[in-house]
């Protein structure tokens, strides 16, 4: 009996806006990147404009490079082959038209409100509280439709490609939601609902396993589908993939403390990062090593193939990044490269070697594919020996390959070089390990080995955009000359979409699986009799699973080849294998009591006026260049330490968002503000005045000769919002910085008053003073206070107090102060300025 056969139209045009998305914004997410990186050596790029100025530039590169750029082309390649491997359309064409208008439209959202200085302050999530929300529910859509072609597919078997998606789509559900809980304050602003710690490590977990499962794992299905279209050869070792698979997601998930490295992050975690990132050698170059074997049997099409040569430079770039990554979460290792350019190059040479290659190997195989040519046929001369048909010039193609090339190297090397030769230079001592050798931070930025890296960073950076330009002008000269078309498949009628219901759970491997993660839990999680019995639990779920095995006579592959065919089972597993490793770390981290985690040192909460000084460091991106994290090194400890030594847990308690920092351009400002020895005073002075800060600020060349940072002139123009900080002390108060229930607006607005009416006049008296030699104290401070109602509303006012803040504890055992509830200094008091004036 013949089986009939229906055609299947499989919707491309999803595929097709995807992919001139990614183009689009990759463009302008690269030509960002050039211009943050001409920023570093030429601080007028900055063009002493806000929302043009390096902290809040370098969020909008790094989010469109990620979520716009990679986003936009992942969902392209899953769309595209998903439909292929199901053997059907892609479940609904609404859904997938919102998830691209939805996605556009927080591209666009992001792109605004970025440069505007609103921002959550935490890197690869400073998108606000509305946006997140946005993007969760987008995210959501594009699961619901994805997991629907899943279960309406034709094709029994998943293929690799698909359990990398799943992967993906569950884990970056977990990951985004988790990170970015927070307690919002207005319609742009909120805080996150963990400090300290405790925001550092949620951070790092998403932070790392955004790389990973953004990043990565989708881009890894992407590469078993179309370097096996684009070679003409099978996967190379089915077997392979299944270890790098489940190897790689459970992993994976655990290494996120190797950004923590020599800080006050808790010892254990510290060492359980390093060792499950030096595990992760193994399943990324299985992985590496199944891609490039791949292409057995046609290493000749590198010759001529555009495509075959930038999925294979991708691929290796992937193994690059992967080789590096554990190397450089060796403690040892990680101490020199850890706040230098050398992560920065990491980072780019797997974004644009990997992630940029892979994407534009598939784009120039689409193209053809996605409106097919006019004037050619698939038999066409012009494409010998190539799987890119119907692309306007494959030889085109072949030159942004070159020039993309040589833009990464020249990047990477310059980073490299940079990077390297700064960490030592950071950390080099004389006189017996006595003295540092290069005791000033701007002597090393200075020096040619980092001016001439950042130079030759902006050349690389621009040589790759040169190149991706060339792919845009192919795309769109093939769009030109084309047709766009969908493809379609004869299937026949048999329904493959009602297995797997209860058999998901049903069967034996899932089954065994699940259990045995559950006992390992208890085992490894619980106490006493809770222990015992996940250890037996361990125990006699391996014995059963043995003993089943061999009764059976049943073979691992047949198992999987089950475990495959039930999409939701499949997903339950992949859940609980990228779940348990988080749940291992930030569990205990946020359920101990704070007390437990201080080290001796509690931070000294902020008064209203430096809390707003605070926000306004966040929203200038700040934190970009500066970190707040002496590390336990004894050079980190002599050039900013000092007597006080490195930073505990404690001093940051009730910072939300945390502010370690990723990367110093600038020196750490743990301890900015000093220590305070004799109690909390209105008016602190640090390791600086106020007249300095407030110069250095409008224009840092003044005071540090070949510094970078840029001029802040707006900010003694604009005005800080005074009738937010009832509702930000209020929600401060809700996520546990210890403020009074009484600490009501007149005793806050009072406080602001107090604290910038004495910063403003203190800066003027100090600027009366220079200009001014002859005159008396009395009539500088006079003239000062008169001024002072002038600039003390202002946000270099509330920044320079939130700065000599900076470092402020008092030990565990001292009574907890009131901010700006005691008397006033004595300066404050010498000068008039007490609470009667």
């Amino acid at each position: 009996m013949s089986t009939q056969a229906v055609t299947v139209e499989y919707n491309d045009r999803i595929v097709r806006q995807f992919m001139l998305a990614s183009i689009f914004w990759g463009i302008i997410g690269m030509a960002a990147g050039v211009l943050v990186a001409s920023q570093l050596s030429w601080f007028q790029m900055n063009f002493e404009t806000s929302w043009l100025s390096f902290g809040r530039l370098r969020p909008l590169h790094t989010n469109a490079a990620i979520f716009a750029f990679v986003g936009n082309m992942m969902f392209a390649g899953i769309y595209y082959s998903t439909q292929r491997l199901c053997k059907c359309r892609v479940a609904s064409d609404t859904l997938s038209n919102i998830h691209f208008w939805g996605w556009q439209l927080i591209i666009v959202a992001a792109a605004i409100t970025l440069p505007l200085g609103f921002t959550q302050g935490k890197e690869y999530a400073e998108l606000i509280w509305p946006i997140d929300i946005a993007v969760a529910g987008i995210w959501l859509v594009f699961a619901a439709n994805f997991f629907w072609t899943l279960g309406i597919r034709r094709e029994p078997s998943l293929y690799v490609a698909i359990w990398f998606y799943i992967a993906t789509i569950v884990t970056i559900t977990m990951l985004y939601v988790v990170n970015n809980l927070a307690w919002p304050t207005n319609l742009f602003h909120s805080y996150s609902i963990y400090g300290g710690v405790q925001d550092a490590l949620v951070q790092w977990w998403y932070g790392h396993n955004a790389v990973a499962f953004f990043l990565t794992t989708p881009i890894l299905g992407i590469m078993y589908y179309f370097i096996p279209k684009a070679a003409g050869r099978p996967v190379y070792s089915y077997r392979l993939s299944v270890i790098h698979f489940w190897s790689l997601v459970f992993i994976y998930i655990w290494a996120g403390p190797h950004h923590l490295l020599n800080t006050a992050l808790p010892g254990w975690l510290q060492a359980l990062g390093m060792i499950f990132s030096l595990m992760l050698w193994a399943p990324s170059w299985g992985g590496m090593l199944n891609g490039l074997l791949t292409l057995r049997g046609a290493w000749d099409r590198l010759r001529t193939d555009p495509v075959v040569k930038f999925l294979a430079a991708g691929v290796t770039f992937y193994g690059m990044a992967t080789f590096e990554g554990p190397l450089m979460s060796i403690k040892a290792v990680n101490s020199l490269s850890h706040y230098t350019d050398w992560t920065i190059g990491h980072v780019h040479g797997g974004t644009l070697g990997w992630n940029g290659f892979m994407a534009a190997g598939m784009f120039y195989w689409l193209a053809g594919r996605l409106w097919k040519s006019r004037h050619t046929t698939d038999d066409d001369p012009k494409y010998a020996g190539m799987s890119c048909q119907g692309l306007w010039s494959p030889a085109l193609a072949n030159m942004h390959f070159w020039v993309g090339l040589v833009g990464i190297l020249l990047y990477v090397a310059a980073m490299w070089v940079g990077g390297i030769g700064s960490g030592i230079m950071y950390n080099a001592t004389k006189d017996g390990g006595t003295l540092l050798a290069y005791p000033n931070f701007v002597e090393v930025l200075n020096s040619g080995l980092v001016k001439y890296a950042y130079i030759f960073r902006t050349i690389g950076g621009f040589l790759y955009l040169a190149g991706f330009g060339m792919l845009a002008v192919n795309i769109i000269m093939t769009v030109r000359k084309g047709i766009a078309v969908n493809g379609t498949i004869e299937v026949p009628t048999e329904d493959h979409s009602t297995q797997g219901r209860f058999s998901s759970f049903l069967n034996a491997p899932v089954l065994y699986c699940v259990s045995l993660i559950l006992t390992a839990c208890l085992w490894l999680l619980g106490e006493g009799f809770v222990m015992l019995v996940g250890m037996f639990g361990v125990i006699l779920t391996t014995l059963m699973a043995i003993i089943h095995f061999e009764v059976s006579g049943a073979k691992w592959s047949v198992w999987y080849d089950k475990l495959i065919e039930h999409s939701f089972g499949f997903t339950v597993l992949t859940i609980l294998a990228a779940a348990i490793g988080g749940a291992v770390q930030i569990i205990p981290t946020i359920v101990v009591q704070r007390a437990q985690n201080l080290e001796g040192r509690i931070q000294i909460e902020y008064t209203p006026l430096e809390l707003a000084g605070r926000d306004i460091y966040v929203s200038e991106g700040c934190y970009n260049c500066h970190s707040q994290m002496i590390r336990t090194m004894v050079p980190d400890v002599m050039r900013y330490g000092g007597e006080h030594g490195y930073s505990r847990l404690g001093e940051s308690i009730y910072d939300h968002p945390f502010q370690w920092g990723s990367k110093r351009t600038g020196p750490d400002l743990a301890r900015e503000g000093g220590p305070i020895v004799d109690g909390y005073q209105y008016m602190r002075i640090g390791l600086r005045d106020n007249i300095w800060h407030y110069r250095h600020f409008l224009n840092p060349r003044d005071l540090e000769t070949g510094s970078n940072m840029p001029m802040y002139p707006w900010l003694a123009q604009q005005k800080y919002s005074k009738s937010e900080l009832p509702i930000k002390i209020n929600a401060m108060r809700k996520l546990g910085v210890p403020y009074p229930l009484d600490y009501g607006e007149t005793e806050i607005y009072h406080q602001v008053h107090i604290q910038s009416q004495e910063i403003a006049t203190d800066i003027f008296f100090r600027e009366l003073k220079d200009a001014n030699p002859d005159w008396t104290d009395e009539q500088a401070m006079a003239r000062a206070a008169e001024l002072a109602p002038d600039l003390q509303d202002k946000k270099i006012v509330a920044l320079i107090a939130y700065v000599q803040k900076l470092g402020a504890y008092r030990m565990k055992d001292e009574p907890a102060q009131t901010p700006g509830l005691n008397p006033p200094t004595d300066l404050a008091a010498e000068h008039g300025m007490g609470d009667d004036a």
